[in-house]
């Protein structure tokens, strides 16, 4: 996620919005800025690239003087990493300055409304709508334009704005994005997140959904959407700094684990309202899609993982012959490619050297070049035809979670999508898999609820030295998924099959000491896993089952049973690799493992 940072008060803005910004630093950006009311003008000073971009730009400009101000580091999601994208966006008129967190899902609708009132536009991001919306609301009072902007903006945000007639004001907005005030000795503060503050300030209070905060040197008035008063509460923070950047949590991890919900919602949000499903950046023609004979997903560890889940899709739905490929062994084979080849590359990062070798290699053979990625303007993006992002926010913990998440979400986006566009599935039957879709960061919330539970099994299973995990069609890929976060965070062996497998050589691993972790959720082949458990049951191992609430055959056969909402099949990876994911962060903490920075291991691989 971006960061923000606001002040107000008698001292001078820019150094305590500077050394909020470093603070915001863990949390991972690609463009930074500052804006400051400097005298009856508003000045913003924003670049490209890291912190230290525009600290030295800063030390070649005039002083920005100005007792209020704004500050903001930017995770790109509409438009690239740029000097124009990069926030604090000003209005029409340069009366009103923003910075914001998030994604406005209307922004497109608002865009050519504000257009048609004579607003132009100087970048390519969703903000700057913000920007322009609250100006054209504004007469005179800057709490009432944000109030009136912000009950036009669908989507998530976290809002600052000043206003070149109010040198002593901030406002605040947020919806579905955290945002907090600090309460100072003379001054008070905006801020995404509370270490932003913590040098000035313990005392902070979180605004709630759609509640709105004045701030002024003097006191804080916060509003909800409708105009009526609110009484926040003030806690004191007594986290030390890297506590704080955790929000809490002992690890970032875990952290993002739970962030999850937030992802998905900010991934699927804006690109399907159940009756449609639209891809905006995509910037590839439905006739160039339409006529691919064959998809090849190239990725690498946890994102192939997310191709593997995304094949049953494309081929169930789609009907289109899907293959997935480790980008490493790519081009070292003898692909079969051509200009009927739909290549996907799946990465976070944006910057995975073999699966941007990979892509480049397709597009050499003719294919057409899709990417799934979370990083606007990063090397693989700029290498294909299109690109497809997932708002995951940044990941810190070196052990994917939520980009897993949301990869798979874009994927099965794309698969419905390529199925209409291909005329094997209609809009009617496209229905009720927009809607399930729709409902997965709820279903995701709640089997974050399963968490204890699984922190008792990590201890109990802790010492074990090796672990199987199961699964068969969608969950098949996360039975690897769950093996390698067992892998990379505890260092305890452990592989992934599809349980139809078993018999052909595995089960003579199985005995009393020997944990497999079976995911079993209803779906087409649920009769046959749960002969596959029985098969390790009746040898006497230890199963550990993720199933649907109350499912009585899974637990006639399984020593544990872990539940997790029932959904449609071709949504279920979402859901059951969240006790997958805990297991392996319990275990490792349980062994005193540095679970977010795993020996050996790097968050982007970016050499061969």
């Amino acid at each position: 996620m971006c960061g923000i940072i606001g002040y107000v008060g008698p001292g001078p803005a820019t150094p305590r919005i500077l050394s909020g910004l470093q603070r915001l630093d863990y949390r991972g950006y690609d463009s930074a800025g500052v804006v400051v009311l400097d005298g009856d003008r508003i000045r913003v000073e924003k670049m490209p690239g890291k912190l230290d971009h525009l600290l030295d730009h800063l030390k070649k400009m005039p002083a920005m003087n100005g007792c209020v101000g704004l500050g903001h580091t930017r995770w790109a999601t509409h438009g690239g990493p740029t000097q124009r994208n990069a926030h604090p966006h000003l209005s029409h008129r340069a009366t009103v300055a923003v910075v914001h967190n998030g994604i406005i899902e209307n922004h497109e609708e608002l865009r050519r409304r504000l257009r048609k009132r004579g607003y132009r536009f100087a970048s390519e991001t969703d903000t700057e709508v913000i920007a322009h919306l609250v100006e054209d609301h504004y007469r005179g009072d800057p709490l009432e334009a944000v109030r009136r902007a912000i009950n036009q903006l669908d989507g998530s945000f976290a809002i600052g704005a000043l206003f070149r007639d109010h040198p002593d004001v901030l406002i605040g907005a947020r919806l579905n994005s955290p945002l907090l005030v600090g309460y100072g000795e003379g001054a008070n503060y905006l801020a995404s997140d509370a270490p932003a503050v913590l040098p000035f300030t313990r005392k902070v209070a979180y605004l709630e959904d759609r509640e709105l905060a004045e701030i002024r040197p003097g006191g804080i008035r916060v509003i909800d959407a409708g105009g009526r008063p609110r009484d926040p509460k003030v806690i004191d923070i007594t986290w030390d700094f890297a506590s704080a950047a955790k929000e809490g949590y002992p690890h970032f991890m875990l952290k993002e684990v739970y962030e999850q919900p937030r992802a998905l919602a900010d991934t699927i949000r804006g690109r399907t309202n159940r009756q449609h499903l639209h891809f905006p950046e995509l910037e590839i023609p439905a006739r160039r899609l339409r006529a691919a004979k064959r998809v090849t997903i190239v990725a690498c560890g946890t994102a192939a993982h997310a191709g593997m889940t995304a094949k049953y899709a494309f081929e169930e739905l789609a009907r289109i012959p899907t293959e997935v490929v480790l980008a490493s062994e790519f081009r070292y084979g003898d692909p079969v490619i051509g200009r009927d080849t739909l290549a996907i590359a799946v990465t976070q990062s944006g910057e995975t050297m073999d699966t941007l070798c990979a892509i480049r290699a397709a597009k050499e053979h003719g294919a057409l070049a899709l990417a799934v990625c979370n990083v606007v303007g990063s090397s693989i993006p700029r290498a294909c035809d299109g690109t497809v992002y997932t708002h995951a926010g940044p990941e810190i913990g070196v052990a994917s979670t939520k980009a897993y998440t949301t990869q798979i979400a874009v994927l099965e986006l794309l698969a419905i999508r390529l199925g209409m566009i291909r005329g094997t599935l209609t809009r009617e039957a496209a229905r009720p898999l927009l809607r399930a879709m729709e409902r997965v960061p709820a279903a995701v919330e709640k089997a974050l609820e399963c968490d204890g539970g699984v922190a008792k099994l990590a201890r109990k299973y802790a010492g074990s030295r090796n672990f199987m995990y199961i699964g068969r069609r969608y969950n098949f890929p996360n039975a690897y998924e769950g093996a390698l976060k067992l892998k990379e965070l505890s260092y305890i062996h452990a592989e992934g099959y599809g349980a139809g497998e078993m018999k052909h050589g595995p089960l003579a691993l199985v005995d009393d000491t020997f944990p497999t972790v079976a995911v079993c959720t209803k779906g087409r082949a649920y009769d046959k896993i749960l002969s596959n458990m029985k098969e390790i049951e009746a040898r006497g191992g230890i199963l550990i089952a993720v199933a649907n609430p109350r499912d009585a055959k899974v637990r006639a056969l399984a020593r544990h049973v872990v539940e997790v909402p029932q959904t449609i099949e071709m949504v279920s990876p979402m859901v059951t690799v969240v006790p997958l994911q805990l297991l392996a962060y319990h275990i490792a903490v349980t062994l005193g493992r540095d679970v977010d920075k795993p020996r050996n291991l790097a968050k982007a691989v970016t050499v061969e």
